[in-house]
C-alpha cells in the first residue's frame, strides 16, 4: 500500500515538474505583465477609450503620443434587444458591445488590421421597477465594458 502511494505520488510529481519545464502555466496564475511596453491611444474619447487607458497604465503599459505603436480604437456600440415574448412583467434582454480597434506602427504598417472587440450579457428587467431597470442596465453596460478591454489586453498580450 505505501509502495503504490509512493509511486502515485513520485508520478503525479514528475509530471508536474515536466509541464512547467515545458513551459506550461495556468492562465490567470500569473501577475498582470504590461502587454506592451509602450502606446499611443487614437480614436474618439469614450467610457471604452478611458477604461482601457486605466487598465494599460496600471499593467506597465506607459500611454502617450510619441509611442511606437498606436492602438486605433472606435466608438463601442451598445445595441439591445428583448429575449423575451411577453410584453408585461419581467422579461429577459440582451446588450451586446462591439468595437472595432486595429494596432499599427507609427509608420504607419498595421499589425492588427481592423479587429473587432465583441461581448454580451443577458439581464432581467421588470415594468414596475424602473430604477431598478436602468441601473441593470447600467451594470450591463459596465460589465460589457470591462470584457471588452479584457479581450483588448489580450489580443495586445499576442503582438510581437
Amino acid at each position: 500500500m505505501q509502495r503504490r502511494t509512493f509511486l502515485t505520488l513520485g508520478l503525479a510529481g514528475g509530471a508536474g515538474l515536466a509541464l512547467t519545464g515545458c513551459g506550461f502555466r495556468l492562465r490567470g496564475l500569473d501577475t498582470p505583465s504590461a502587454p506592451l511596453p509602450e502606446l499611443a491611444l487614437a480614436g474618439p474619447d469614450s467610457d471604452l477609450a478611458r477604461l482601457a487607458e486605466r487598465r494599460l497604465t496600471s499593467a506597465g503599459t506607459r500611454v502617450h503620443d510619441g509611442a511606437g505603436l498606436i492602438l486605433n480604437l472606435g466608438a463601442p456600440e451598445f445595441h439591445q434587444r428583448r429575449l423575451s415574448v411577453l410584453d408585461s412583467g419581467p422579461r429577459d434582454e440582451e446588450m451586446r458591445l462591439v468595437a472595432p480597434f486595429s494596432v499599427q506602427r507609427a509608420e504607419g504598417a498595421y499589425l492588427l488590421d481592423q479587429q473587432r472587440l465583441e461581448a454580451s450579457r443577458g439581464y432581467s428587467v421588470d415594468d414596475g421597477d424602473l430604477l431598478g431597470r436602468e441601473e441593470r442596465r447600467e451594470e450591463a453596460r459596465q460589465a460589457l465594458l470591462e470584457e471588452a478591454v479584457r479581450q483588448l489586453m489580450e489580443r495586445l498580450r499576442g503582438l510581437p
